[in-house]
């Protein structure tokens, strides 16, 4: 069953500040992801993976083209999708896990990881539960728990940060890089939550240089094209 489908999707940035120069990134990118499927994006450095995978999260705005995403029964392309349902979306079909976390002051970490839980209404208690069994497997001390992730070191805010990207059963996952900080222990905890996402029927695309983590969790790459 499809949960996602990128029809003919084209992306030039503009840089105003240097003369308008036009810089193409995209140029009629199509891709269809099955739940339960992991597609990872392939491709050398500027061939638009990440220009993809933020347009997919409706970071990036494409000039044309579609994004539909199968939101509960419905499908929505979030390319002509209003702000107020793209929010929807994000909140309860889409998960996204950057390189980096956005360290939120004095907000301890146990309290970054619940947050996608508890806007969807789930008790403090379960959202509690699940956050900690999630940074406990992902090796990040309880000693740290409920302390800000700003001082923690940059793996550790990266294992906050997949946790948060976790804690939810998103029917669709996007992933940047959510290994390339980590040591081979915790990156064979990250490798195992993809595969529990896979068998529980979650459609997944990343981006990963390791190849060893490539190699276990793709089940397809998809090949990206230089734009003319």
């Amino acid at each position: 069953m499809n949960r996602l489908r990128v029809e003919n999707v084209s992306k030039t940035f503009v840089l105003h500040h240097q003369n308008g120069v036009q810089l193409p990134v995209l140029q009629n990118a199509s891709l269809t992801v099955n739940a339960g499927e992991c597609v990872v994006l392939h491709g050398h450095s500027g061939s638009g993976k990440s220009t993809l995978l933020r347009s997919l999260y409706a970071n990036y705005l494409p000039d044309n083209g579609h994004i539909h995403i199968k939101h509960g029964e419905e499908w929505v392309d979030l390319v002509t999708a209003p702000a107020r349902k793209v929010i929807e979306v994000r909140r309860s079909t889409i998960g996204w896990v950057s390189q980096f976390l956005r360290v939120i002051p004095r907000v301890s970490a146990l309290d970054v990881v619940m947050q996608p839980l508890l806007d969807l209404g789930v008790s403090r208690e379960e959202c509690a539960a699940k956050a900690a069994n999630l940074l406990t497997r992902l090796n990040v001390p309880e000693r740290l728990w409920h302390l800000a992730p700003s001082t923690f070191s940059g793996g550790e805010q990266q294992r906050v940060n997949i946790a948060h990207g976790f804690i939810v059963d998103y029917p669709i996952l996007l992933l940047d890089e959510p290994t390339a900080s980590l040591d081979a222990k915790n990156s064979a905890a990250v490798v195992a939550l993809i595969q529990e996402a896979k068998a529980r029927g979650a459609a997944i695309v990343g981006i990963f240089h390791d190849e060893a983590v490539r190699e276990c969790v793709a089940d397809r790459l998809h090949q990206m094209e230089t734009a003319s």
